[in-house]
């Protein structure tokens, strides 16, 4: 589906899905082609976002106003700096 789109995989195929598609032979279909430079990308964002949900307010958007949860996340991103 999204290969007919032209979207690259970025996550790897896990072992046993490799295995059951040669299993499957001709009909298994072509192994999705690994974009490794996206895939180090979307590790340091979950990283990051990882990070940010350590926030309760963030995880849960407990804020109400905008201008108030923008504020914890710069505060959030400052303090996560810091440490780093």
């Amino acid at each position: 589906m999204l290969a007919g789109r032209g979207i690259k995989a970025v996550i790897p195929q896990k072992k046993d899905e490799t295995a059951a598609r040669q299993r499957k032979g001709s009909a298994g279909g072509r192994p999705p082609t690994l974009d490794a430079v996206t895939y180090k990308g979307r590790n340091v964002v979950e990283r990051c976002v990882a990070l940010a949900k350590q926030w309760r307010a963030l995880a849960t958007r407990y804020d109400k106003l905008a201008i108030t949860y923008r504020a914890t996340v710069q505060l959030s991103a400052c303090i996560t700096w810091t440490r780093i």
